[in-house]
Order: C-alpha cells, then structure tokens, then sequence
C-alpha cells in the first residue's frame, strides 16, 4: 500500500527524509543564520527581523531563568497571533522549559484545569484577559509567576499612542496591577541589555527526546489531556510539511497568521513551517474576513493556512471581488471536512488550489495531505507524509486491517506521533499499541492509496441496530439549496436505541421547515439514516479553529430529555 500512495506525491516530493538533530529553537537558528535580515513578523506596520527575533527569543530564555524558571518545568501561553507569542514560543524551549499553549477563550474553570495538570507555575498573558488569570491565581496556587503584555507593545510608535484611547473606547482596556508576581513582558527582555557576546553560552543544553510542548486536545470528544510533543516530534513534522511543497521558495514565500498559533495546527503549517524556511508571517490577532481579504492583497501572500469555516467567510464576504487574491499559491485546510462549494467558490475567487489535509494533536499533528499539484479526489483527506505509516483496521478490536473501500479505524506510525499523554498511563496505553497510534477516527481507502474521512468512531449513531454516519447525512443536508450549515448526533431513543436529531443553520434570508428537510433526505438516504427531527439555530457550537461541538449538542439533547423527564413525573 505504501508504494501505491508515494507513487501518487507530487514529482520532487521524497518518500524518506534525513532529518537534523535539532531542538525546535534551531528551526530558528538556522533561519537567523541564513536570512538575518530579512523580515520574521509583520505586525500592522512593525517589523521584526530573523535577527532581532533569535536575540528577543534568547533574552526572553535568559528572562526566564533569572525568574527562577528551570529546565523540564512548564510555562503556559494564552495569547493571540501577536509577535510575543512567537518569541515566547521559541524563548520558553531555549530555557529549556516546556510550552503550554492555552485558548485565550478558556475562561477560569478552563484555565485553572490546565494549569493544574500541567503544573505550569509561570505563565505569558495577554493583559486583556489578566482578570481571568489572576481570578485563577486566587482560588489555587498556580501560576506562580504571570508575565503580562499587550497587543500595543509591539504596535507602530503612533499606532502605540492611540491604542489605549481606542480600547479604552471599546471598553477593552484593562489595568494590571504592580505585584511581586506580575512581570512585564518588555521589562523582561529589557533586563538583559546587557547580554554578553555569546548569551546563548547561558542556555541550558536541550536534547531532540526532550518535551517541547504540552498540546492540549480540543476536548471535542472529552476531558483535555496533554499530548507529550518532543523537539523531534516538532521538527520533523515542520520538515515534512516543507517537503510536501517540491516548488517551496524559501525565505521568499509570504505566510498569514491568521490561523491560532495556540492550536498545533497553526503552529505546523504556519508558525514553525515559516520560521524554519526563514519566510515572513503576516500576524493577525483575530480571524476577521474583511482584515484577512486586504492582508492578502496589501502584502501579496503566498501561503494560506486555514480551516472551512475561514474559507467560506472569505468567499462569502461582500467585497471579496474587489481584491486581489491571486499572489496565493498554496492553501491549504484542516481541521474538518471542507464542503465542495465552499473549495470551488474559492479557487474561483483566487485561482490557488485547496489541499484538504487530516491530522490530530497526537501525531504532531499532521499524518496526511493531498498533493499540492496533482491528483486531489474529491472529499480526499489525502495521502500520507513522508516517513508515515496508515493502516486501516477494524473499529472493534483494532486488530485486522480491513479491505479497500470498506469503513475502518485509522492507525498510524511515524517520527511526529507523540510519546503519550501526560500523566495519563492508562490512555496512552489506549491509544498506542505497539508504535502504532489508533486514531478514533473512522476512514476508507482507495487502491491508489489515498484515504476518505468518514467519521469519529465516537460520533457513530446506532439507529434501529444500523450503524448511521453524521457526516453523510450532514452532506445531504447541505445539498437542500436553504441549508447553510448541519450538525448530525444520536439521542436516545426508547424503540430505536438512537434516534438521528439534526441542528440546522439557514442560509441568510431564506426559509426551510422540519418536514421540508425530512422530505429532501427521503430518497437520498436509507430510512434509519433520516432524522427524526430538526432543530433550527442561528449557528453551531465550535471549537475556535471551526471544528463543530457535537458533544455540546448531546449534552444538551441529554440534559432536555432528562428536563423532560422531571416534568413529565411533576405533571
């Protein structure tokens, strides 16, 4: 099977790679080294070059110690897309420290969970949601430390000054009170003017086995947990990205920051990827359409990372037309299943080709992309990296590989899987069996090697003993011309075991009723696949990368029915 997909790369694409024995600090190392001066972060008018990034990462590293901050311990990140994330990112893995990326949307309950399993004691924060942490810091005994910044420390000098009257404005302005544990993020980097000739001589030695970063699942499926990321997990993932593109020029590719960095996608196909090829990143603190529309057109980006939900706001932004989008070359999507109008209104728009890719925060988190020049079935989540094994085996026991064309679940193997969860034996013991990580994730394959998402093994309903996909009546909700968007669970049934319920978004300004939809799915699918009913909302429960929350929605079909339950035995 192997052979059958690497003859489908792309010409120039290897299907083994030598990888360097690096740290993911000497991604950027070797970027400094080679395009000094070239730009590393534009920031709505403030440049920071290759140069000047290796030195603030270095004196953030040495900042950091001198807080008392130690090789193996873990600082937390809740930032945007803004310049210090990056340095922060780099500068916490040249203390030797271990990053732990953290959703600036996680209000306190969220945020105090992570930071306790982790037991990160020091954390980077943006000072808008300061209140958060310190209402964290209150009520436990994490973070220890906080080092606090702001979206204006890194803006243009008068883009500076008008800042705080903007913000103070918008009732977004938030004051930081002096504390022997609050620190500025400046104030620290300030604090080694005076670093010698080789300040690196400081740092400790870190090793490529060594934990790079705790990445916590989504929790899209559960509880969070961290997933253990090495520095050569990191690294070869960011090298086998780079060598998916044959025609990839480095430090003269353009990339949009406009994909979270918080999150392991946007640090793979973006963050790391640009910095490891010395290519400038374009950084936006926010996905707004409009903002993103004139980025591409202003600078002339090349490199779009994105998932569904972004491209279809951009296509279906009104002044999409009057821009040129044309410097695109490659765009690529993750995260969920990109709807085929979506994918042709915009390579209309634009002229660069989609490549649908799948990953997981477990492997790293890419495994699979389509080609970026050649063939790209439609609804393909893609062929395997480089140096990566799939197979696709029975969902049951995990153990017989199934044949080609029928439903199994993914495994894995490959250098980017992670070395487990922290502190978590018995569900790393779950999901890596043998060097092998078993996904959840239900596929098919075609004899050509290329691999079709089918659904969560978690997400399967089982209606009148038949196994029903979401995804696929999902698809055919999609079809009626006044559905926007369609989320699909199980809920339980008393004849049926589960009943399919589905969630509806319409599109603006048109009308769909319950029993329209039901009509429309009659003769597209089996009867048990049709659902029995249909909830209309203005919009549906997301992750902040786009993906949709189907656990959300069965908590709440569950706890309805069990309202309806009490009120039943009241009445």
């Amino acid at each position: 099977m192997q052979r059958a997909w690497v003859s489908r790369y792309d010409s120039g694409v290897p299907s083994s790679l030598n990888y360097p024995a690096w740290t993911v600090p000497d991604l950027l190392r070797h970027s400094s080294g080679r395009f000094t001066d070239s730009p590393a972060l534009l920031f709505y008018g403030t440049w920071i070059s290759y140069g000047e990034l290796d030195d603030l990462t270095t004196r953030f590293a040495l900042g950091l110690q001198q807080l008392g901050v130690n090789q193996g311990d873990r600082v937390a990140v809740m930032l945007p897309n803004i310049p210090q994330t990056v340095i922060a990112y780099y500068g916490i893995q040249k203390a030797g420290a271990i990053v732990v990326p953290t959703n600036p949307l996680y209000v306190e309950r969220e945020i105090q969970t992570q930071l306790t399993d982790a037991g990160a004691e020091t954390m980077v924060v943006l000072d808008l949601l300061y209140p958060r942490v310190r209402a964290v810091k209150e009520a436990t005994t994490l973070p220890k430390r906080i080092i606090v910044t702001g979206i204006q420390d890194y803006l243009p000098f008068f883009k500076k000054l008008l800042y705080p009257i903007k913000a103070r404005l918008a009732k977004r302005w938030v004051s930081v009170e002096k504390a022997p544990s609050v620190y500025n993020f400046l104030e620290l980097l300030c604090a080694n003017d005076a670093i010698g000739a080789d300040p690196s001589a400081c740092l400790p030695h870190v090793q490529p086995a060594d934990l790079a970063q705790l990445q916590y699942t989504g929790g899209t499926t559960g509880a969070p947990k961290g997933v253990m990321l090495t520095h050569r997990n990191v690294v070869v993932n960011t090298l086998q990205g780079r060598y998916w593109s044959p025609d990839f020029r480095e430090g003269q590719e353009i990339f949009l920051g406009a994909i979270p960095f918080f999150h392991c996608y946007g640090q793979a196909t973006c963050q790391n990827l640009a910095i490891a090829t010395g290519c400038p990143i374009v950084l936006l603190p926010r996905f707004h359409a409009d903002e993103v529309i004139k980025a591409i057109h202003q600078y002339r980006i090349t490199m779009l990372s994105a998932v569904p939900m972004m491209y279809s706001m951009i296509v279906e932004h009104p002044d999409a037309g009057r821009y040129d989008l044309r410097s695109l070359r490659v765009c690529l999507s993750g995260a969920s299943t990109l709807p085929a109008d979506v994918q042709e209104r915009f390579e209309n728009l634009t002229g660069a080709r989609i490549s649908e890719g799948y990953g997981l925060t477990e492997a790293g988190p890419a495994t699979h992309c389509n080609p970026l020049n050649g063939e790209h079935p439609r609804g393909s989540m893609g062929l395997p990296f480089p140096d990566t094994a799939a197979r696709v085996v029975d969902s049951d026991a995990g153990l017989t590989e199934v044949p080609e064309g029928e439903t199994g679940e993914l495994i894995v193997r490959g250098p980017q899987v992670m070395q487990g969860y922290w502190n978590k034996e018995d569900e790393t013991r779950a999901v890596l069996r043998d060097g092998w990580l078993y996904t959840g994730d239900l596929v098919r394959r075609d004899d050509r090697g290329y691999f079709y998402f089918v659904d969560r093994k978690k997400d399967i309903i089982k209606s009148r003993g038949e196994t029903v996909y979401p995804r696929e009546v999902e698809e055919v909700l999609r079809q009626h011309p006044s559905v926007s968007e369609a989320a699909v669970i199980g809920v339980a049934d008393h004849d049926y075991g589960e009943a399919v319920k589905a969630y509806v978004v319409a599109k603006p300004g048109l009308f769909v009723t319950e029993q329209e939809l039901i009509t429309h799915c009659t003769g597209l699918l089996a009867r048990y696949k049709i659902p029995s009913t249909v909830e209309f909302r203005p919009e549906l429960p997301r992750t902040v990368i786009g993906k949709v929350l189907r656990r959300t929605m069965r908590d709440e079909a569950v706890r309805a029915g069990e309202a309806e339950v009490v009120q039943h035995q009241v009445v």
